[in-house]
Order: C-alpha cells, then sequence, then structure tokens
C-alpha cells in the first residue's frame, strides 16, 4: 500500500492514524483497518478464495448488533463490556443484548418456572455428576413443556430466553431461586462466602457473547433453519462442549492438576510441549496484546486473597505467557477465578455454559429476525465426476421370452 493510497484512505475516513511521539513528520496507522482494507481487496480480485478464509477468522460473514471486538476491548451494543461486568447482572446484560423493550426490563425473569421440583429431581439424580449433560437432558424437556417458545417474534424469544436460563440455573443448583442468577450459583457453590456471588456476576457477564464464535455460529444456523430457541441453545451448547471451545476450561484444569505445585509449572509446560500436546488457555487470535476478559478475571482471583493457589495461577500463567509468547485467555481466567475462590471443578464450563446462553439467544433473536437461512456452498474437492455413458436396460423377463418367440 503506497503512501498517496494511505493518505486517500485516511481522508475518507477508512483508516486512522495518530502521530509518532518525538516524530512530528511521520504518522503510524492502525493495523486492523489495513488488514480490513486488504482483505477487501482480496475479496473483489478473488471472491471464492475471500469467502473461503471468512470461515477461519476471515473478514466478517454476515451483520450482528451484538458484540464489537475492536482494538482489543470487546463491547457488548456499543458498552464497554469490562464496565458492564463491574455494574451489571446477567439478566441486565441479556437486557441489552436482547434489545428488551422498556416494558420488559426487571420483569423477564420473574416468570414462572418451566420444570416442577419433581422434574428437577429426577433429572438431578441421572446426571448431578455431569452439569453439562444435565443442560442438554434438560432442554428438550423443557422444549416439551414450554410449547410457548415457538412464538418466534423478538419479544416471544425474550419471554422464551429469559425461561431457559432461569430453567437451566435451577437444573444446576437444583433448586427455583428467586434471586438473580449470581447468587442462586453462590447460594450452592459458596454460601458462606457471599462475596464471591459478586465474582460470578462478572464472569457471567464476561462470557455473554462474543460475536461469531463456533457456538454462536452453530445457533444461528439451527435458528436460520426454523428451530425453537430451546433447540437453538441444544445445538449451541453440545458445540460448546468440544474440547476447542468452552470444553478447553477441562483440559486446562487438568494442566493446572498436572502441575500441581508452583515450582513444576515451567517443566509442566515444556514437557507437553515437548510431547507434542497443546496448551490449553493461552492466545487469541483476536487479542495480540492480551485477552481483556482474562485479565480482569485474574486481577479478581488475585484478589480472592487464597495465597497458595493464586501462586499456582501466576506461576502457571508466567511460564506458559513465556514459553509460547501468548497470554492468558477467557478459559484460563475462569479456571483461576474457580481455584482461588474454591468453586467445583465443572464452575468454569457452567459459567461459560450459562453466560454465553445470553449471546446465542442474541443471535437467534437476530436471526429469526432477518429471515435468512444460513446456506453456504461448499468447494468442491472430491475426484471428478465419471464421463456420460449410455444406460443400457435390462429387458423384462416377459419381454425377453416373447422376442425368443418371435
Amino acid at each position: 500500500m503506497t503512501t498517496a493510497t494511505l493518505y486517500a484512505y485516511t481522508s475518507r475516513g477508512q483508516l486512522r492514524s495518530e502521530p509518532v511521539p518525538q516524530r512530528p513528520r511521520e504518522r503510524r496507522y492502525y493495523r486492523d483497518d489495513i488488514q480490513r482494507l486488504l482483505e477487501r481487496k482480496e475479496a473483489r480480485r478473488d471472491p471464492a478464495k475471500a469467502a473461503a478464509r471468512g470461515l477461519h477468522w476471515g473478514s466478517p460473514v454476515l451483520e450482528s448488533a451484538l458484540t464489537l471486538i475492536h482494538d482489543g476491548k470487546v463491547y457488548y451494543r456499543g458498552r464497554d463490556v469490562l464496565k458492564l461486568a463491574r455494574e451489571a447482572t446477567l439478566e441486565e446484560a441479556a437486557e441489552l443484548l436482547w434489545a428488551a423493550e422498556p416494558a420488559e426490563r426487571g420483569r423477564l425473569f420473574e416468570q414462572p418456572p418451566v420444570l416442577s421440583p419433581a422434574h428437577l429431581a429426577r433429572l438431578r439424580a441421572w446426571a448431578r455428576d455431569d452439569p453439562l449433560s444435565l443442560l442438554q437432558a434438560a432442554l428438550p424437556l423443557g422444549a416439551a413443556i414450554d410449547l410457548a417458545a415457538y412464538d418466534l417474534r423478538p419479544e416471544g424469544v425474550r419471554l422464551a430466553g429469559a425461561r431457559m436460563v432461569r430453567m437451566l440455573t435451577a437444573v444446576i443448583t437444583g433448586r427455583h431461586a428467586e434471586i438473580p442468577i449470581h447468587r442462586a450459583l453462590q447460594a450452592v457453590w459458596a454460601p458462606k462466602n457471599p462475596a464471591v456471588g459478586e465474582v460470578i456476576r462478572i464472569a457471567l457477564v464476561l462470557c455473554a457473547d462474543h460475536e461469531l464464535n463456533t457456538s454462536a455460529f452453530v445457533a444461528r444456523c439451527a435458528a436460520s433453519a426454523g428451530a425453537s430457541p430451546y433447540d437453538v441453545v441444544s445445538a449451541a451448547l453440545a458445540t460448546l462442549k468440544g474440547h476447542r471451545h468452552g470444553g478447553a476450561t477441562e483440559r486446562l484444569s487438568a494442566l493446572f492438576a498436572e502441575v500441581g505445585t508452583p515450582e513444576r509449572s515451567r517443566a509442566v509446560v515444556v514437557n507437553r510441549l515437548r510431547r507434542g500436546e497443546s496448551l490449553p488457555g493461552f492466545g487469541h487470535p483476536l487479542y495480540p496484546a492480551g485477552d481483556p476478559r482474562a485479565t480482569l478475571l485474574l486481577k479478581m482471583a488475585e484478589a480472592a486473597g487464597n495465597k497458595e493457589a493464586w501462586l499456582l495461577v501466576r506461576h502457571l500463567a508466567t511460564a506458559g505467557s513465556k514459553v509460547l509468547q501468548a497470554r492468558p485467555n477467557l478459559d484460563f481466567g475462569l479456571v483461576a477465578v474457580a481455584r482461588t475462590y474454591g468453586l467445583p471443578n465443572h464452575a468454569p464450563l457452567v459459567l461459560f455454559a450459562l453466560g454465553r446462553t445470553i449471546g446465542w439467544i442474541g443471535h437467534a433473536i437476530e436471526q429469526y429476525a432477518s429471515g435468512e437461512m444460513i446456506r453456504p456452498r461448499a468447494r468442491y474437492t472430491g475426484p471428478p465426476p465419471e464421463p456420460d455413458t449410455p444406460l443400457e436396460l435390462e429387458a423384462p423377463a416377459e419381454a425377453s421370452r416373447a422376442s425368443r418367440r418371435r
């Protein structure tokens, strides 16, 4: 890109620049802006190649008004997520992401429970030790009971979404609580420490949405086919469990267990890499300078006052960052919070799933409203078709005999 081109794009507002300190005649430009312009140029030159790249951290493939990731920051409908997490409950974040009407705010999550106490008891007896499977089992049951969820108008999906989130919380806690979601979880996970509720609240809000990640894309595909909100969340939840998505928290918990003591952090990290094993919890393509959500969660982990647990977190974070040249991501932050505050082993993935359900429903609302079916094309790479040959039809047996008689 020439200097003249830079000046032209800057004058049109398509590139941002700022002066270089102590170099008054020089300016520097934002890498993301330049990369975006280069991708547009490539798209015009080779649309098929650009479209394929769009599925792998490339240019945006569809429009959404939910979440913006820009300059290392995350915004929900224009609001800085880090500020929102310090102030809002998950219910309030849902109202924001779902574009709730003023009359709906404060009322969406006050609806009667979907599942009865008997339903909850049977579900928990079946899969008490596997919370994600428990949530997956609850969704089709809730869908069979909550017939109003087939109302796919935005207001209907907001109501169904709130009922669903409360239902999933009740499945985890084993009871219907008339308190905010973070307090319901705190009452079960840390009943003697109310301060943990604020940590849970912040973690839930940070997990609520993250643009068009894998599970959000699956949610939009399901919604585009006309699936109900319960089925949308069921499809997305199955995707979240994958070890390369939310399931990375379980792999990271196993890494902490393998390290055991702070002094072993670097050795375990290096040995894993030497064996060709991946190291979960570090790096994110959208945050070269570090995941801001993880930064906030690590500050909270340090503030827990659990010196022994924090020492292990700090040593492992340092070892991984130095060896991989990548900083901790959201998965690492969730596991760090769980360990320093004494939460259950399944807490990181449950927080991820409950929080992200808000985002999946937000994506479903947008997709239903668009009326469009998501159906990308595939670039065929298999063997070439067989050459056309005339079809030789075998004559029926009776016709063959008649022919011979003639």
